[in-house]
């Protein structure tokens, strides 16, 4: 029996692994990997485990998110944003619930029904939000920090319905208005009281922990601190996940904070992806089978009205159509806490399983393309404000200038290294030109009168209009090594005999790049690195002339001595590595010339020799080895083992 459960947790395991892989291909989240497990596993699948028996390991999953959270919660960040967190936040949830509520009793459902598809409804994604408005770089755009700021109101407003939910679960019998009253005071006293003591025990204890410089001992202590006030507020009659909140609030403000989200976030992932692997097995798909239209017309009923009430309230608060619409779009999916309060509210039998297995369906989906919309929220709203692109319109405002008679220098990128190259060409009254894709950057900077232009430098007819043939040098200072390599490839066909310097972070794809095209490629990381021994040498008083022999030289060989180091504890072991050989009597290499030695078989470089204190590099072909010798290999951990294995022993 033991045996079985065993292979059935290992097989759950093995499918959430595959269903992360695939679904990460198609830029959807894990979550609806996890949800898909929980689906083949579950009672609607092979039947290995039952919700229920998830239960309880998949709490603490939840435990442990809402302390990560609490770790998050900044007071001193959330009165900087008071106006937009509590003016636009509250209003979006009020009146997103109060609507969905409404629906639901319309449609025939309960009091308390109505509350939990309610404030199910209102919630949104605050993963996924923040995830994909961070990569598309609209942080500090003006409907990035609505989205923030609403999704972080959305996070405040679990806390209050963790407590409800529990106090409405009261087995058939009638709720009163006091019942109500006396379970919030409850929670405010339990807030008061954890509060104290976070204030005046808890740093005192850690502080304790940290002495003892023990790692096991810190991450320890933050489990029982969680688990512990977690059980209080359990013990009141509140949630876990309430106690758990407000003993990361506590620790979010102490110098132990990135410590502590740190040690616990291997936990909370595993222990989260439980949790929602016990929420996909309350999907039973003969109800959704059943029930199919209905799930797909509350889905779209969900993301129209999501959709039009942060729209409306924006517009009412003199927002702009475009930064109005794009945010209510950001908003519009479910979010992961609304599985949280679903599975509350099934374990308190305040839902029917089959209105339940309705709304974590309609959550699913909205998860599913909410990463499209996210992504295309922007030109979405541009195309229903009826306006041309903004691209079009920077490219109609800053006409592109007649290619120059005279060399001009061509810069592809306006970032910080773009800028820093532009200003020392204007100190030498060098010509140049530069195409940028950031709006905001490009209305700056012309605004300042530099010769800087909107364009997409991947574009062949931007490229000629700008006049690429005419010019003696072309620098590609993007950051991004897909967008390097398209616009290399259309600058080297544009212009055949013209110099292209690209910048990169480091040499991954130097060899690469040069065979594209790329006159010279200047990694920032190892050019960083020369930078600073040419400081040493100089202050050490080698001559100028030799440190700028040297350094060329480096550059020409392709950085060789800035690849391969000693291997250490924290070690990167995906990186080359150098690594000493020392030769004995018998070793199988002693008495045979580099040239025997099958060095590209074995996947490494040979970079010295080292003979009694003399280090020659690089050593010739004919070199024979001798006993007491130390070869010098660089290469991959594995390739470096089997090559020593190869030179001691044959």
């Amino acid at each position: 029996m033991e045996h079985s459960i065993f292979i059935h947790i290992l097989s759950m395991l093995v499918i959430a692994i595959v269903a992360i892989s695939l679904l990460r291909r198609f830029g959807l989240p894990p979550i609806l990997a996890y949800l898909l497990t929980g689906v083949v596993s579950g009672p609607s699948g092979f039947h290995w485990f039952t919700q229920q028996q998830m239960h309880s390991v998949a709490e603490l999953g939840v435990v442990l998110l809402m302390f990560s959270l609490g770790l998050e919660f900044s007071v001193p960040k959330l009165w900087s944003m008071r106006r937009t967190v509590f003016g636009l936040g509250s209003a979006q949830v009020t009146f997103t619930a109060l609507l969905a509520g409404l629906v639901a009793l319309l449609f025939g459902q309960d009091m308390i029904s109505a509350i939990v598809i309610g404030s199910a409804v209102a919630l949104s994604s605050t993963a996924i939000v923040l995830k994909l408005v961070n990569e598309q770089g609209w942080m500090r755009r003006r409907h990035g920090e609505l989205s923030v700021s609403v999704l972080l109101f959305q996070d405040i407003a679990v806390v209050p319905l963790l407590i409800i939910l529990p106090l409405l679960s009261t087995n058939g019998e009638p709720i009163g208005f006091l019942d109500i009253a006396w379970g919030m005071l409850t929670g405010i006293l339990a807030f008061i009281g954890l509060m104290s003591f976070g204030k005046w025990v808890l740093p005192r204890i850690f502080d304790e922990v940290a002495r003892s410089r023990s790692n096991e001992l810190f991450v320890l202590s933050t489990l029982v601190v969680v688990l512990v006030t977690g059980a209080f507020t359990q013990w009141l009659g509140l949630s876990m996940a309430l106690g758990a909140f407000i003993a990361g609030m506590l620790l979010g403000e102490s110098q132990y904070r990135r410590q502590l989200e740190a040690d616990i976030r291997p936990f909370r992932d595993l222990l989260m992806g439980l949790f929602f692997i016990s929420i996909g097995m309350l999907l039973d798909f003969t109800i959704v089978a059943q029930f199919w239209w209905q799930i797909l017309l509350i889905l779209v009923a969900v993301l129209v009205t999501k959709t039009v009430v942060v729209f409306g309230i924006l517009k009412l608060g003199g927002e702009q159509f475009k930064v109005a619409l794009s945010t209510a779009i950001n908003l519009a999916q479910v979010g992961e806490f609304s599985f949280v309060l679903l599975a509350l509210a099934v374990n308190y039998q305040l839902l029917e399983t089959q209105m339940s297995t309705i709304f974590v369906m309609v959550a699913v989906l909205s998860m599913s393309i909410a990463p499209w919309l996210i992504r295309n929220s922007v030109d979405i709203a541009q195309a229903i404000e009826g306006k041309t692109s903004r691209k079009k319109q920077i490219e109609d405002e800053f006409q592109l200038p007649p290619p120059e008679d005279g060399d001009l220098v061509l810069i592809l990128g306006y970032g910080r290294v773009g800028q820093t190259i532009a200003r020392f060409l204007k100190k030498e009254a060098v010509p140049f030109v530069v195409l940028d894709l950031d709006p905001t950057r490009v209305s700056e900077a012309k605004n300042a009168g530099e010769p800087v232009f909107f364009g997409d430098a991947c574009k062949m007819g931007l490229l000629k209009q700008i006049g690429i043939r005419r010019a003696s040098m072309v620098v590609i200072t993007f950051g991004e090594s897909r967008q390097v390599e398209d616009c290399l490839a259309l600058s080297r066909k544009l212009a055949p005999d013209t110099k292209i310097l690209v910048r990169t972070t480091d040499d991954a794809e130097l060899d690469s790049l040069k065979e594209m095209g790329a006159t010279q490629v200047i990694p920032e990381k190892l050019e960083g690195s020369l930078m600073l021994v040419s400081q040493v040498l100089y202050k050490c008083g080698v001559p100028l002339p030799r440190i700028i022999k040297r350094l060329e030289s480096e550059r020409r060989n392709h950085y060789q001595y800035l690849h391969g180091f000693f291997t250490g504890a924290e070690t990167d072991m995906t990186l080359e590595l150098l690594h000493a050989v020392s030769l004995d009597t018998g070793s199988n290499a002693v008495g045979k010339r580099i040239a025997k030695i099958p060095w590209s078989q074995l996947g490494v470089e040979l970079r010295a020799v080292r003979r009694k204190g003399e280090e020659i590099s690089p050593a010739p072909e004919d070199w024979v080895f001798e006993r007491n010798d130390i070869i010098m290999l660089v290469g991959k951990p594995r390739s470096i083992e089997a090559a020593e294995e190869y030179l001691l022993q044959g």
